[in-house]
């Protein structure tokens, strides 16, 4: 079994890749339980800010480490809230104060164009020095809904209306979820990627 830290704090996203790994040979760990300060996410990019945290949680463990940066895009919007999504209304703000900030910004846009996504990079590093990182993305289609409905998930899943499913991600079990949602396909292509024995 490979230790794999995960560079975040955030226990929603911990539960959903304890759950995708479930069936792999890989035990992960919350950057929290090794008191990992958190990192400046001062990239441009999903991919630039995952690195940053991979490197970071790998280099204060001494362990492998994956880290995710997602977030949910508009088109509407230029691509907000983008790699801002987390702190979309305030550094420190909850998902609910993110969910109305984004339904605020969307008032006027009509449904035809409320069109959105999720977007997940996912790196991972064998050590902070690795200069061969595995990258990996997932991008899940959805439309932004008028207000929130179900109470699974987290962040934007409420409003994140997912056509195929005909209901918000927040609305999905689990299961179903993990084998649509965009961390739920990057971690299947990172999987793909990554060396037998980690």
């Amino acid at each position: 079994m490979t230790t794999l830290v995960l560079a975040s704090g955030n226990p929603g996203k911990l539960r959903e890749f304890s759950e995708l790994l479930a069936r792999h040979p890989y035990q992960v760990h919350s950057q929290t339980e090794f008191a990992v300060p958190p990192v400046a996410e001062t990239g441009l990019s999903f991919v630039e800010n995952a690195l940053l945290k991979s490197r970071h949680a790998a280099r204060h463990t001494g362990l492998g480490a994956v880290a995710d940066d997602s977030g949910l895009v508009c088109d509407a919007l230029g691509g907000a809230p983008g790699i801002y999504s987390a702190r979309y209304a305030g550094v420190g703000a909850s998902d609910e104060h993110n969910v109305a900030q984004l339904l605020a910004a969307m008032a006027t846009v009509p449904a035809a164009a409320r069109t959105c996504r999720y977007v997940c990079v996912l790196v991972y590093l064998r050590h902070a020095a690795d200069p061969c990182p595995v990258i990996a993305q997932g991008c899940w289609e959805g439309t932004l809904a008028l207000a929130p409905e179900g109470a699974g998930g987290f962040g934007y899943d409420p409003i994140f209306w997912v056509p195929s499913a005909r209901c918000t991600a927040a609305r999905l079990s689990p299961t179903r979820k993990n084998r649509l949602s965009h961390r739920g396909q990057a971690l299947r292509a990172l999987l793909a990627q990554l060396p037998v024995g980690g």
